[in-house]
């Protein structure tokens, strides 16, 4: 069974274009030339279809390799940054989506897009993964999932830049050029009722939600 989804539907606000990169891109490489080539998704609304103040605008950049997914955000920073006071990078950070965060929701499977994993990483380097699987009136969540990601972090002026890397092997499949994968991407930034939670492909829920698998785009894989 092909990962590849209807082509008909295509569009540009729904299409996030991963980049090949022959050579491995690791997350801390933060200012690699390839992330130049890879087409730019951005962030400027919320989850409710609201447009966010261009100081809370992100743009995200995906890159694919023969090993590896990698997605590097980088946000606009115009408010006191909402992170841990002692955070640790060893292991994953439960709770991390209750502070400053960049967010990937990825489905490998067309027929199952229910079931996705949830990457998040932090300014401060912080990471969470989760493998969900997103029913109508509940939700299962892996707590224990171990993709094998990495995250890294550079807060400089006015602009966070958050990257993370999942290997193929984690995900539990490798795409080929011209597949697609549902996705979308989210940033939760500040604190108290000015939260904002931005989302790629608004998820239109009453409450800020980001779960709504029938929300998502696409990533479309390109080739060597």
């Amino acid at each position: 069974m092909t990962t590849n989804e209807p082509r008909e539907d295509d569009t540009r606000d729904d299409l996030l274009e991963a980049s090949y990169a022959a050579a491995d891109v690791s997350a801390g490489e933060l200012d690699h030339p390839a992330w130049e080539a890879a087409r730019p998704a951005r962030l400027t609304r919320y989850w409710s279809g609201e447009d966010a103040p261009e100081g809370r605008h992100a743009e995200a950049r995906l890159l694919w390799s023969d090993e590896a997914l990698a997605v590097r955000f980088v946000c606009r920073q115009t408010e006191p940054l909402v992170v841990s006071p002692d955070p640790q990078t060893e292991r994953k950070t439960l709770g991390l989506w209750e502070r400053d965060v960049c967010e990937l929701f990825v489905a490998p499977d067309a027929w199952e897009p229910e079931r996705y994993l949830e990457l998040e990483a932090a300014p401060t380097g912080e990471w969470v993964d989760l493998m969900i699987r997103q029913f109508a009136d509940e939700r299962e969540t892996d707590w224990e999932f171990r993709s094998g990601m990495t995250a890294a972090a550079r807060v400089s002026g006015g602009t966070v830049t958050i990257a993370m890397r999942v290997p193929f092997a984690g995900i539990g499949r490798t795409p080929r050029h011209g597949d697609r994968w549902r996705a979308n991407l989210f940033r939760c930034v500040g604190a108290g009722p000015e939260r904002g939670y931005l989302a790629w492909r608004p998820t239109y829920t009453d409450e800020p939600g980001f779960h709504v698998p029938e929300a998502f785009g696409r990533i479309r894989f390109g080739g060597q």
